[in-house]
Parts: C-alpha cells; sequence; structure tokens
C-alpha cells in the first residue's frame, strides 16, 4: 500500500496569486455545473481547463502530479467500474456513463488538489474571517487541522518503519498487505485523535474561543485579477455547456 496523500505547505506559486475566496468562489461555480450536467463533453471541457492550471499550481512534473492526484484518480477509476459492472447499460453505453462519472469525479476534485497545492492555510484562514466572515473558531480550528496533516503522514511512514523493524512485513500475499494496512491506519487514527484532543485543550487554554472579536495582523486583498479569475471560471463553465447543447449531448441531471 501506498502512503496516504502529503500536502505538505503550498509554496509561492503563480496560482498563488489569486485569493483564496476567489478559488472558492471559482469552485462553487464549477461545483454547480458539473453536478448539474449529465453528459460527457461538459466535464471534459471544465477538466481541460482545470489541467491548464496545473502548471500555474506547480505541478509540473508526471511525479508531482501523481503523488497530488492518485487518491483521486482511484476514486474516479472505482466510480467508473462499479458503473460499467452493476448499472443498466450494457455495451458501450455502459462504458460511456462509466467514463462521464469518472470525468465528473475528477473534474470535481482537481479544483481542491490546485487550491491546496497553491495556498498557504493561514491565508485562507485569513481571507475566509475578513471577506466571508467566517467564525474564527471554525477558521482557525481547520487551520490547525491542515497543518498536522504533513505530520500525520510524517507518523504513518514512522509506523510502517517501526513494524517493519520488528519483522511485520506483509510479503506478497494481498490479504496481509489489506491488513496490515488496516492496522496502520488504524494506529494512526487513535494517534490523530489523541493529538488533536490536546490541540483543543492547548487552543482554549490560549483563548480561542473567548469571543473576543479578534484584529488580523497580516490581512487579505481582493484584486482584480481575483474578479478576472472567477469570470474565467464562468466562461469555461459557459464554454463547456454551450459545447455540449450544440452537439446534442447536453443532457442535465435535475432533467
Amino acid at each position: 500500500m501506498s502512503a496516504p496523500l502529503t500536502l505538505g505547505p503550498a509554496r509561492e506559486v503563480p496560482l498563488s496569486a489569486v485569493n483564496p475566496v476567489a478559488q472558492l468562489a471559482a469552485i462553487a461555480v464549477l461545483t454547480v455545473v458539473l453536478l448539474v450536467s449529465g453528459d460527457l463533453v461538459t466535464p471534459s471541457v471544465v477538466l481541460a481547463a482545470e489541467l491548464a492550471l496545473l502548471p500555474a499550481a506547480g505541478l509540473t512534473t508526471p511525479r508531482a502530479i501523481l503523488r497530488r492526484t492518485w487518491p483521486l484518480l482511484l476514486s474516479a477509476a472505482g466510480v467508473a467500474w462499479v458503473n460499467v459492472a452493476f448499472g443498466t447499460l450494457d455495451g458501450a453505453a455502459a462504458w460511456l456513463s462509466g467514463a462521464t462519472w469518472g470525468l465528473r469525479v475528477i473534474a470535481l476534485a482537481l479544483p481542491g488538489v490546485l487550491l491546496v497545492a497553491s495556498t498557504d492555510p493561514v491565508r485562507l484562514a485569513d481571507a475566509l474571517t475578513l471577506h466571508w466572515r467566517v467564525s474564527t473558531r471554525f477558521a482557525y480550528g481547520a487551520l490547525a487541522a491542515l497543518r498536522l496533516v504533513p505530520l500525520l503522514a510524517t507518523e504513518w511512514q514512522t509506523i510502517r518503519l517501526a513494524r517493519r523493524a520488528r519483522g511485520v512485513d506483509a510479503g506478497a500475499s494481498p490479504v496481509a498487505r489489506v491488513r496490515l494496512f488496516a492496522g496502520t491506519a488504524f494506529a494512526l487514527l487513535v494517534g490523530a485523535i489523541r493529538r488533536g484532543s490536546r490541540l483543543a485543550t492547548a487552543m482554549d487554554a490560549r483563548g480561542f474561543d473567548s469571543g473576543v472579536p479578534r484584529s488580523n495582523a497580516r490581512g487579505s486583498v481582493l484584486h482584480r485579477r481575483d474578479a478576472w479569475f472567477v469570470a474565467g471560471a464562468v466562461a469555461a463553465c459557459v464554454l463547456a455547456v454551450t459545447l455540449s447543447v450544440q452537439t446534442g449531448h447536453w443532457s442535465p441531471i435535475l432533467g
């Protein structure tokens, strides 16, 4: 089994210049269109636009892209296989339906990967509290959780290496690999719960839940480029729906 996805602190890349709330607004627009559409053309066009942003998010090599997206690709493949194997359609129609659902999963989740890869969690928390008036308790709790993700990934590796040093190895048995993965995941879960409880107590002790209005030292400013970014997401959706309608493939879910 592979190690869990490692987020790590986002480094400065071209997409980092876009305010996090602008990225979230663009994600909301894409999500609505992808949830409504039920054809293959719409998610294909949207996904092409998202793939064009990979270099701007610092994902320029196949290894970097795979490291960030392998859980997403695995999930999309699973969704496609379920639709082919257990759907009511047969033959080419079943494969078309599976491909459509798989592409929708990737197109829905890939913007989140771009956001995480290009946005520092501190900037995200600042933007949410200043522009969207999100509760500071929620924003900084989410920030603390994101900061713990790299630590959990490191702990996963530590648990695996410790078990290997004790002679616990799955060998070539797939069943043993699954059991070893489940045991490691359970140990990581227990450790995460304990660490989260200690962190919550420490944050309460430092007054994070005092209810006192907080100032912001760093600030968060919306620029014209942020509006252009959201407009680009809207334009990509309009283009995707237009091409779908013009080619006769448009098939809204609600319809």
